[in-house]
């Protein structure tokens, strides 16, 4: 299975590389910085061109939409920018697509291609209680974006599904966290096996709990 991973210098992307490696399986792993095989700035077009050159030909079976950003992490409503925002949703959500628009031919070369989307519980209608205003919208965004992919890419037989990582110990997650890094991709694995065209637009936990919208 040859699989691409962005936002895979650190945290739950480097460790699905790990993982998946191990098994055996062909990462494509890329990071906005050198520090993957890739270099690839998911909000750059000209980046996002040359990748798809790169890749030109080859089937991507599973293409893993890792890359984020939470700059707005404990940031007082005062405190916000038009740059935060940008930022955010340029990465968290743009990015997606862009991602997803550019691969979308090597996806239709594989006999079982199927899209992940690490969105996050954040981002549910269901749970509001307060701050992290761009990020929280970021990735309500990017769970419609996943649905709506998973309508329209039913059809060309894409299946695709949307992933609440857990609240893992990375960077972004802090040290809080109630889960390590391993256990949450582990968790994320088993769910990107099971996923299939009859599960696509799923919301799910990464230990496969049903997420709310």
């Amino acid at each position: 299975m040859h699989v691409v991973i962005t936002g895979a210098s650190r945290g739950i992307g480097k460790e699905l590389t790990r993982q998946l490696r191990d098994e055996g399986h062909e990462v494509s792993a890329t990071s906005r910085d050198h520090s993957a095989d890739t270099q690839l700035d998911v909000t750059d077009p000209g980046q996002q061109a040359r990748f798809a050159a790169r890749l030109k030909g080859q089937p991507v079976d599973l293409l893993v939409c890792n890359a984020g950003v939470y700059l707005d992490k404990n940031m007082a409503m005062g405190d916000y920018s038009a740059e935060v925002w940008s930022k955010t949703l340029a990465t968290n959500v743009m990015g997606v697509f862009l991602t997803v628009q550019t691969l979308l031919p090597n996806l239709h070369l594989s006999e079982t291609p199927k899209i992940a989307i690490l969105s996050s519980q954040m981002g549910s209608h269901a749970r509001s209680p307060g701050g992290s205003y761009a990020y929280r919208a970021s990735k309500a965004a990017v769970t419609s974006i996943g649905r709506n992919l998973a309508t329209d890419l039913k059809l060309d037989g894409i299946a695709v599904g949307i992933y609440h990582p857990g609240w893992v110990r990375t960077d972004m997650g802090g040290q809080e966290g109630e889960i390590s890094v391993l256990e949450s991709a582990s968790g994320l694995i088993r769910e990107f096996e099971d996923l299939s065209v009859e599960t696509t637009g799923c919301f799910h936990d990464w230990d496969g709990r049903i997420m709310p919208y």
